[in-house]
């Protein structure tokens, strides 16, 4: 049987919890700068990963989503998201740019670096692993069940390119506008997708690929 609708969801919830507590007292300590701008950029996040949390279980339980606004839907609706998540951080950062205080040099190397590696993973993923796969297609089509686990470009070297690799754009958006409130995002956006990998991901992973 697939995994319930609730299974891994206790964690999901109690890091939720302490991560938005967490990012609350790094808001209030920087001063409370764009409070409606930052809670936009934490809320995309959220709403994010419930979406495919819901959207996941609901579908391997009973198919509930293709019945009702189909895979092109779910597709629709979860880049539309996780294209939120770029341009709610990326509107925070130029706001507040130059809260951050960082000197030229490390403001530079640590911009160029990560985004080198994490546009080398994106193009991994559109290249070897798919975007629609990315996306979560496998809880739809069991055909990409029996694909080949990916071992090429970024794979070659982790298991989980998009969430260790791709995610280092969001603190290079930071970084690169040199914005103290969009660098306590991107430490929450990328913390929180861990969240999602061992919460909710990975149940169903043991799931679709027990064969494996």
């Amino acid at each position: 049987m697939p995994p319930g609708l609730w299974v891994g969801q206790l964690i999901h919830f109690s890091c939720l919890t302490s991560l938005l507590i967490l990012t609350w007292a790094i808001w209030s300590y920087l001063g409370e700068p764009f409070t409606a701008v930052l809670v936009c950029a934490v809320a995309f996040p959220v709403v994010h990963q419930v979406f495919v949390w819901l959207a996941w279980r609901l579908e391997l339980r009973s198919s509930a989503i293709s019945k009702t606004i189909g895979f092109r839907g779910y597709v629709a609706i979860f880049f539309l998201l996780f294209a939120g998540r770029f341009i709610s951080l990326f509107a925070l950062a130029w706001i507040d740019r130059g809260s951050l205080n960082l000197h030229i040099l490390p403001q530079t190397v640590l911009t160029v670096l990560p985004s080198l590696l994490g546009l080398y993973a994106m193009y991994s993923v559109k290249r070897y692993f798919g975007m629609i796969r990315a996306a979560g297609a496998d809880h739809f089509d069991p055909r990409y069940r029996d694909m080949p686990f990916v071992k090429e470009g970024i794979f070659r070297f982790t298991n989980n390119g998009m969430y260790v690799y791709a995610f280092l754009l969001f603190w290079t958006i930071a970084v690169g506008f040199n914005s103290a409130a969009a660098l306590t995002v991107a430490a929450f956006s990328h913390a929180y997708i861990w969240v999602h990998f061992y919460a909710t991901e990975k149940p169903d992973m043991n799931f679709l690929y027990a064969s494996a």
